[in-house]
């Protein structure tokens, strides 16, 4: 069997890519693939780790303004189609699943135009203009909240959950945060802003510092490798609450998630999988700087069943930041009532659902 997957540009369209890959893998240890990504992009790094065979193409993504760079992109996008073609007819597919951002557009398209079966994953609540671009060419849509399905071809949706969900829950046995000088018996809270860190919440972290030091629970703090410098300079002459350590990345965060209680982040669809399949209470700080504004309404599929609390950037505080912690972690019926609604709306077999539709079309 042969498949070619393509998905890029941050980590909520390459991680459950990677998990679908791993489930296809463990079913068919003798299966094939080739990723489509583009040769800047975050996916080269992470995709070449993994050992999968990876290709370039060169495209760019559409400005919502009238732009002459978007004549450019156009250009970009058939260059694109032509160059992925050229590599579906040399790899031969059976099937070309693409998990979302404009890199996997020319790739989708060119399979599609080519006969060949296709899937797109869409993994937030509002799709992207790549996936509905493709939506019209595609075999099926999978998608991860209901609230998605309306801007779809409603004969091609199949609901199926975030990959990244059953990765999360196949692993068996945790890392211990002893390796980051935490205690492993004391209420912990993860506190990061996506792959590439968050400005304003590195802020109100560093103004709640005086306070977090009164606090009985302890911090994993995750400031992005940009803002590492700058926020460890702040928190110089005794300023940090030494119940808070604090790194500029976590590699394989999964496998440190089982001994968080809290976590405080961004409401990407990566992040929403992963704390619902453990059932991870949270405070979601969702990013204004999103297409259609996306993570807000990811953050409300959560906070309209009580299982996060919601606060918007623009009323970020570090005052206000402790105080959601505190409501949450220094009340155990809370934090236990929370992780069991979080855990409620998680979708363990998505990765098992999503080959399985791969299965139904493919030649």
């Amino acid at each position: 069997m042969r498949i070619a997957v393509s998905g890029g540009g941050t980590g909520g369209h390459i991680y459950p890519a990677l998990a679908f890959i791993k489930e296809v893998q463990r079913r068919h240890p003798d299966v094939e693939f080739l990723y489509i990504g583009t040769e800047n992009g975050l996916e080269k790094k992470i995709v070449e780790r993994e050992n999968i065979p990876f290709r370039a193409i060169e495209i760019t993504g559409f400005k919502r303004k009238l732009s002459f760079e978007n004549v450019k992109t156009v250009m970009r996008f058939l260059k694109g189609v032509t160059k992925s073609k050229s590599y579906l007819k040399e790899f031969k597919p059976d099937a070309v699943i693409g998990t979302g951002g404009y890199v996997c557009g020319p790739v989708v398209y060119a399979a599609a135009k080519m006969g060949i079966p296709t899937i797109i994953h869409e993994q937030n609540s509002l799709p992207g203009i790549t996936n509905k671009f493709l939506s019209k060419y595609v075999n099926k849509v999978a998608i991860c909240f209901e609230e998605a399905k309306s801007h779809f071809p409603a004969e091609k949706v199949v609901f199926t959950g975030n990959p990244r969900a059953s990765e999360v829950v196949s692993i068996k046995t945790g890392r211990s945060l002893t390796e980051f000088g935490l205690k492993d018996n004391q209420k912990t809270v993860l506190i990061f802003g996506g792959s590439r860190g968050a400005a304003p919440i590195n802020r109100a972290v560093i103004d709640m510092q005086e306070e977090l030091k009164t606090r009985p629970y302890q911090v994993l703090y995750i400031t992005g490798e940009v803002h590492y410098e700058k926020v460890t300079a702040e928190l110089k002459g005794g300023k940090a609450a030494d119940n808070m350590v604090t790194k500029p990345f976590l590699h394989q965060m999964p496998e440190y998630l089982q001994s968080i209680d809290v976590i405080v982040a961004r409401a990407g669809a990566t992040t929403i999988a992963e704390i619902t399949a453990l059932g991870i209470p949270s405070v979601l700080i969702p990013s204004p700087y999103v297409t259609a504004n996306h993570q807000e309404v990811n953050a409300k599929a959560l906070s309209q069943h009580d299982a996060a609390i919601v606060l918007k950037e623009t009323e970020l505080s570090g005052e206000k930041l402790i105080a959601a912690l505190d409501k949450i972690v220094m009340n155990e019926e809370t934090l236990k009532d929370m992780s069991e609604r979080t855990k409620s709306l998680d979708v363990p077999d998505a990765a098992a659902r999503l080959y399985s539709i791969m299965k139904d079309i493919k030649k």
